[in-house]
């Protein structure tokens, strides 16, 4: 499968190297069970790539300082900026006990928790804020006042999978809204409100909406602060000179920023860290009993069930892969 998607990212003027690496961001993400992030994303990306919104051919550059990776983007896709700059940072975190990612003009990220996973896979603590135009806003109000701005955290676990757990700070992300629309289906009570500003359980209504915020001011406040993190700390342009200023319907605009925040526990100082990570870990489970379950763990399971007895994707997926196909007359794999 990331071969195919590979194969359709170079048809739209993707060099060899960037398409690698977004496929197997959106492979992984699909294989660990995010389906709203993973490969439903794909024929988005290409209209932003046919459209000229992301970049298919970026000059990405690096500037790197004590403490602060900035990542120039040239408006590459979100996948390639962000694997960059954890790379480049990783690597920083050899000789620095943290350092602030700062990436500018990029493509939507996809699921932001794949990147805290990769941190902590190698040991590493990460925060990852991607600023997004606005979408979501509180019943009453005149327009969407705030980006849904998701948020991703990961954290080592010693014996077990990492922690890691990824969201928006809208009940719902977009993407599920996205999601139901295209299957034809509503959604829950308490997920957005029409053009209007009034409480809709329509999917088509909601995308000409807004989101509401997660226990309402306190999702706000979350939105609001990964605004300052991910669009004036990160070194984004103001609203009013941004090239991509309203959310298109996908969601999933481009020329956005980003912060990804990373921390090495062991040059920290923190001897402890590892052995009150391993028994607060099973205290949790412990106390949690059967059903309990650290973030990250249900993915993890996800991605070791499908490597070992394939990806299934959702009949609704499968079908706009299908078209895309045909659009670039590139079989899938599994016909």
């Amino acid at each position: 499968m990331t071969g195919w998607v590979e194969a359709v990212l170079r048809r739209a003027g993707v060099g060899a190297a960037h398409a690698a690496l977004a496929a197997g961001a959106m492979v992984r993400t699909e294989l660990r069970g995010v389906a709203t992030h993973g490969l439903t994303r794909l024929a988005s990306y290409l209209e932003k790539l046919q459209s000229g919104e992301v970049n298919p051919a970026p000059r990405i550059r690096v500037q790197r300082s004590p403490g602060i990776c900035t990542v120039d983007a040239d408006g590459a896709l979100g996948q390639v900026a962000a694997l960059t700059a954890i790379e480049e940072g990783l690597a920083m975190l050899e000789t620095e006990v943290s350092v602030i990612c700062r990436i500018r003009d990029c493509g939507h990220l996809g699921a932001l928790g794949l990147y805290a996973l990769l941190a902590a896979e190698r040991g590493h603590i990460a925060l990852v804020v991607q600023r997004t135009p606005p979408l979501m806003a509180l019943p009453g109000y005149a327009g969407r006042a705030v980006g849904n701005n998701p948020i991703a955290f990961g954290c080592p676990v010693p014996d077990g999978p990492p922690l890691v757990f990824d969201m928006a700070c809208s009940v719902a992300a977009r993407g599920h809204i996205l999601l139901a629309a295209r299957e034809g289906r509503g959604i829950p009570p308490g997920w957005a409100l029409d053009g209007a500003g009034r409480p809709t359980t329509d999917a088509e209504a909601a995308l000409e909406g807004s989101l509401l915020p997660m226990a309402d001011h306190k999702g706000m406040g979350l939105a609001i602060m990964a605004e300052c993190l991910a669009g004036a700390l990160a070194g984004g342009e103001p609203e009013s000179r941004q090239k991509v200023r309203h959310a298109p319907r996908s969601g999933a605009a481009g020329a956005q920023s980003t912060l990804i925040w990373l921390v090495n526990p062991q040059r920290a100082g923190s001897s402890t860290f590892a052995d009150y990570m391993r028994e607060w870990a099973a205290g949790f489970q412990q106390r949690g009993g059967a059903q309990a379950r650290l973030p990250g763990a249900r993915a993890a399971a996800c991605e070791q069930a499908a490597l070992a007895d394939g990806l299934r994707i959702p009949e609704a997926v499968a079908r706009e892969l299908e078209s895309v196909a045909r659009g670039l007359d590139l079989p899938l794999p599994w016909h």
